[in-house]
């Protein structure tokens, strides 16, 4: 299905307006999703670049030189918070970085916060994931215990509570994660800031176009038995109504248990027409052959979006991309 284009040409095109006296605004994000929603509200006069690779684990990355440079020299650093890129929590929080960087799911204590904070009172709201210190907890215990208690996830839609961080998932929180970035970059030296307005604007009436899309392109599949290798899926399925019955590992990192694959082969079994969604970043030759005597259908859809190509447009993309994965469960389209 060809990718509308609806304001968001129009959003770069209004913007080469501005004054080209206006300095470089130096973005860098930590995740190429982040780098997709900045850019569709970035003016011209701003560059966006991604700290981690699309493929590289945000968890555990080790940073070259050449990436520790980009982050000295950036105006403005968006990242997840301390619960997505570990790596990065006790330098973001020191004095060089601390009051240009902001958390867009910061976690308790996280000094980084003081920048967010710094930005102002109008996005107070965004404040509230305070919920996350038992994170770890979580993936301590997956091997043995697994996602029996899955629908819990389905409480915190949109109240960005739970261990979920995978924000940027959910297209309601992109349009929040892109008031935050519109907020902080307004707030640079030499900005247009009509323009970041319109920008905004622009791509949150795109973004509502392209939820309503994908909402009557999801239709065929409500009623399959979804399950993910992951629980980064789980914003997406909630968003979108999907019937997502499991996460077969909280932490993609660690092996399962024996007890909770078998878990997972029961439900597998009795589901309608089960359909596992698997992510290139991790292998899924696991789990071909654990479900090989059960008639399961595998997708692949990716979290961090790489190959969706960058620009004003590309979140959006991104959005419909993660649906056509789930479209190919259809008994149909489905791989075998």
């Amino acid at each position: 299905m060809p990718m509308p284009k609806p304001a968001l040409a129009l959003a770069a095109a209004v913007s080469l307006g501005a004054s080209p006296a206006l300095a470089d605004t130096r973005i860098v994000t930590t995740l190429k999703p982040l780098t997709l929603i900045a850019q569709g509200i970035a003016t011209p006069d701003m560059t966006v670049s991604t700290l981690v690779p699309p493929g590289s684990s945000p968890h555990n990355y080790s940073m070259k030189p050449s990436q520790r440079r980009a982050l000295h020299d950036a105006d403005v650093i968006f990242w997840v918070g301390p619960d997505m890129e570990t790596f990065l929590a006790r330098l973001l929080a020191s004095g060089e970085f601390r009051d240009r960087t902001v958390a867009l799911l910061p976690g308790d204590g996280t000094e980084a916060q003081d920048a967010h904070d710094d930005h102002g009172e109008d996005h107070d709201d965004h404040g509230g994931h305070d919920d996350h210190d038992d994170h770890g907890e979580h993936h301590e215990d997956h091997g043995e215990h697994g996602n029996d208690n899955h629908a819990g996830h389905h409480e915190h839609h949109h109240d960005h509570g739970g261990d979920d961080p995978h924000i940027w998932l959910d297209p309601a929180l992109a349009g929040e994660i892109a008031e935050t970035m519109e907020h902080a970059l307004a707030e640079q030296d030499g900005v247009d800031r009509e323009a970041l307005t319109r920008n905004l604007a622009q791509f949150k009436t795109a973004l509502k176009q392209t939820e309503a899309e994908i909402q009557a392109k999801l239709a065929p599949v409500k009623d399959i038995s979804l399950y993910s290798y992951h629980n980064a899926f789980v914003r997406f399925a909630e968003h979108y109504g999907l019937n997502l019955e499991g996460t077969l590992t909280l932490n993609p990192e660690l092996s399962p248990g024996a007890r909770h694959i078998a878990q997972i082969q029961e439900r597998l079994g009795k589901a309608h027409h089960p359909c596992l969604l698997t992510e290139p970043q991790f292998n899924p030759g696991a789990w071909e052959v654990i479900t090989e005597a059960l008639d399961v259908r595998f997708s692949t859809w990716d979290p961090l979006a790489t190959e969706v190509a960058e620009g004003p447009d590309g979140y959006l993309a991104f959005q419909h991309q993660i649906a056509d994965a789930v479209l190919k469960c259809l008994p149909e389209d489905a791989e075998h």
